[in-house]
């Protein structure tokens, strides 16, 4: 990239707002009638803190400082897999290990790694559910865990698809795919946890069913639900269609409703209304009935469908994808006949609130927020116990970075780039910019 333009401000004030400009090298040549894009330092460091954000929200705020193994099948957490060590693609590691026991090993592609400063030679699979560290078990062979070496043979509940061998869908292709010139996006199902190609969701271009966004194209829903695990699931075609995310070109019916029109009813069940025609639920009130008397939300041995899902024979026309609206897991009945039934068809973490990416991501981002707090609180600290020579010191190195960086750009050719070496060159000078003083 090219700078063309900076503004500094002085220290202390007085001064514009200290402002880079990029332009990328072609951008002239390619629109020349346009007006220059520009990227601002702040644009920039708000764009890195975005991508900082992002890989906190996928690791779940774990720093990677100690393997996971002692916490057991964590509900959630970051999982990675190491063709390298385990060419079968049958184990998984935490975040730590993947950095002290597998740096370096193979590169084969990457996913998400864009979001993360340190790139490793193994397979990024986001996150899973009820897994344990499998770091230096008996699938490593002669391989042992360098943060945890104490460990179990093999952990028995940790379930593996062929994420762990580096493919996905029912196309079984890697991501991102060598073959293809653009990657498209891929969309996970909270049930089996794999990631499906739009295209390969059974979604037929006369299908009814969408995948719900809005005009800008950003998700509407909150889960999927593959079209193989949708049969497991067609007790949900028992919940009223609001529970259902709709796609903004199918919410003629709602605002139908709105504006008095009458419309086909929905499926018989509790009702849960909806937040200003969204498809997200309100937080359930414990104090709210329904028209039946029942307390809305709550788990007790009163079934809110009305239906033994054990005995009942559910059945659909066939296998569709279902897309879930906000909070959607707030409305499942929690009777002890549900619970069985979720029990039965290993679905029971539905009922568990910490086992959506909501929620994961929601307590990583709290974990985030408490710790660049105790951070801006450290900085405060250590700033307010400098004495007034010190400060003035940092005041007067600042001071002399911004006189530098300015003298660069002011005798810098703006038609070539900016290279490494143009970078240690000015900090060269401010060393010796030092040792005059």
């Amino acid at each position: 990239m090219e700078v063309v333009d900076v503004a500094m401000g002085g220290v202390g004030g007085g001064g514009r707002n200290n402002t880079f400009c990029f332009i990328g090298p072609t951008m002239a040549d390619v629109f020349e009638e346009e007006t220059e894009q520009t990227v601002s330092l702040n644009e920039y460091l708000d764009e890195v803190e975005d991508q900082e954000l992002e890989a906190d929200l996928v690791l779940g705020g774990d720093e990677g400082k100690e393997c996971t193994y002692v916490k057991g099948y964590m509900k959630r957490q970051a999982i990675f897999s190491c063709l390298t060590c385990t060419p079968e693609g049958n184990a998984g590691v935490c975040t730590a290990c993947s950095l002290s026991c597998h740096d370096g090993h193979e590169v084969l592609f990457y996913f998400y790694s864009y979001l993360i400063t340190l790139s490793f030679g193994i397979i990024e699979l986001w996150t899973k559910r009820k897994f344990k560290c499998d770091c230096g078990n008996s699938k490593f062979g002669e391989a042992f865990c360098k943060l945890l070496p104490s460990k179990d043979i093999e952990n028995s509940e940790n379930s593996y698809n062929h994420n762990f061998k580096g493919k996905y869908c029912t196309c079984g292709r890697p991501y991102p795919d060598p073959d293809v010139e653009e990657q498209v996006e891929m969309i996970q199902c909270c049930i089996c946890e794999d990631w499906f190609h739009e295209e390969h969701l059974g979604l037929e271009s006369t299908n009814e069913i969408q995948i719900p966004r809005d005009e800008e194209g950003e998700p509407l829903y909150e889960d999927l639900i593959c079209h193989i695990c949708s049969p497991i699931c067609s007790f949900l075609n028992l919940y009223p269609q609001t529970i259902r995310a709709l796609h903004k070109q199918q919410d003629t019916a709602t605002n139908a409703k709105e504006k008095g029109v009458e419309t086909a009813p929905s499926a018989s069940g509790p009702s849960i209304n909806l937040e200003n025609g969204t498809s997200e639920f309100h937080h359930v009130d414990p104090t709210v009935s329904d028209e039946k008397g029942m307390i809305i939300g709550e788990k007790s041995d009163t079934c809110l469908l009305g239906v033994d899902l054990l005995t009942t024979e559910l059945t659909s026309e066939k296998s569709q994808p279902m897309f879930l609206s906000k909070n959607w897991r707030e409305a499942l009945c929690g009777c002890a006949r549900c619970s069985g039934f979720y029990a039965e068809k290993g679905i029971s973490f539905l009922l568990d609130k910490e086992d959506s990416i909501a929620e994961y991501e929601r307590m990583a981002k709290q974990k985030r927020d408490e710790k660049m707090q105790q951070q801006e609180g450290a900085e405060l600290s250590f700033l307010s116990n400098l004495g007034h020579v010190e400060k003035m010191e940092i005041l007067s190195g600042i001071a002399d970075m911004k006189d530098e960086i300015r003298s660069f750009l002011e005798s810098f050719d703006a038609s070539k780039p900016i290279t490494t070496d143009d970078i240690h060159q000015v900090f060269d000078n401010l060393k010796k910019r030092r040792r005059m003083d």
